[in-house]
Parts: C-alpha cells; structure tokens; sequence
C-alpha cells in the first residue's frame, strides 16, 4: 500500500488528511481527494490478502473507499466513488 500512497504524492493529489482516523484500531490512515478504482488497483499492485477493501457508505462517519492493512492497521483512501463526480479517477 505503501507504494500507492507514494504513486498519489507523485502525481499531485490533493492529500485531505493524515493521522488515526477514527480509532484506536487503526494506525496512519491518509485520505486523498480522488477516486480510487479498487478492483483495479489492487490488481496492479496485487496486494496480498491482508490488504483489505474498505467501502464506507455511512454518510454520518465519512463516505470513502480504499485499503487497509489488517496486519498494522494503516490504510489509503479516496472519495466514495458515488460521491466522486468530477474528481480524479485513479485507476
């Protein structure tokens, strides 16, 4: 994942924040102002099956979708997809 976080920083996307996000079960978290192509990206970067898909659909707690690590706990977001319109699709 680490190697997605750094492909983002290169190609200029606005990062939104950095930090533990909502919990005391999740490490650095970063959230970036695009939209990630899940399916995509994880077969590009073939991430191993600890590398999980996150989808969060609770407008309440923050609408996003990306990965985290369910080993340490660190993950890389993006805007919901259904509420990306307009924004940068990283594929």
């Amino acid at each position: 994942m680490k190697r997605l976080d750094i492909e983002l920083q290169e190609r200029g996307i606005k990062e939104i924040f950095r930090g533990q996000a909502w919990s005391n079960n999740t490490r650095e978290w970063v959230y970036y102002d695009c939209v990630l192509n899940l399916d995509k990206l994880r077969s590009r970067y073939n991430f191993p099956d600890f590398i999980k898909t996150h989808i969060n659909d609770d407008n309440k707690s923050g609408m996003e979708a990306g990965f985290y690590c369910d080993q340490c706990k660190d993950g890389v977001m993006g805007i919901h997809p259904h509420f990306g319109q307009g924004k940068v699709q990283i594929d």
